[in-house]
């Protein structure tokens, strides 16, 4: 199975599994330069400014985090559930201090010049558009209290949506 372009309009998933159930591979960056990868489940998607568009959140503290400032483009990579052990390795362990690719057995590929893996069922390859830091005095008690306490906030990120790609 190869991973095909379909349009991200033409996708039957359902964003509240794939992201918060399912998890996903946010990585950013380039085979030449480098790249990282982070495990994630929080996230949006939808349209914004009309485009197809998906909004992500990363802590400054993340090894991922220098990788998305200084590119444009990023991928959310969804896998099935024979990949949760990787997507589970990826989420409690650092590409400081480690090889992921190396630990999980995943393979990465290249796609419109994002770095995505070639076991992912399906990559949405996304351009930066925005990035604002989350300001904790503007949420609400509970949400600060519960995800900032001791936790530096996130940045979000809303990516377009450029390119779609289905492993079936």
């Amino acid at each position: 199975m190869a991973l095909q372009p379909i349009n991200p309009a033409d996708w039957k998933g359902n964003p509240f599994s794939a992201i918060g159930k399912d998890w996903f591979l946010l990585t950013a960056g380039t085979k030449e330069t480098g790249y990282n990868f982070m495990t994630a489940s929080w996230g949006q998607m939808g349209i914004l400014w009309n485009k197809p568009s998906v909004t992500c959140y990363v802590r400054h503290s993340r090894h991922t985090f220098g990788f998305i400032e200084q590119n444009e483009l990023f991928t959310l990579s969804f896998f099935d559930e024979s990949q949760r052990k990787a997507l589970s390795f990826c989420g409690s362990h650092s590409g400081r201090d480690c090889d992921k690719e190396a630990e999980t057995g995943l393979h990465t590929v290249t796609l419109d010049g994002a770095v995505t893996f070639a076991e992912a069922k399906l990559v949405f390859v996304c351009r930066k558009r925005y990035a604002a830091d989350m300001d904790v005095a503007d949420l609400p008690e509970d949400v600060a209290s519960s995800f900032y306490a001791t936790d530096a906030p996130h940045r979000l990120y809303i990516g377009e949506i450029i390119a779609c790609y289905v492993n079936e």
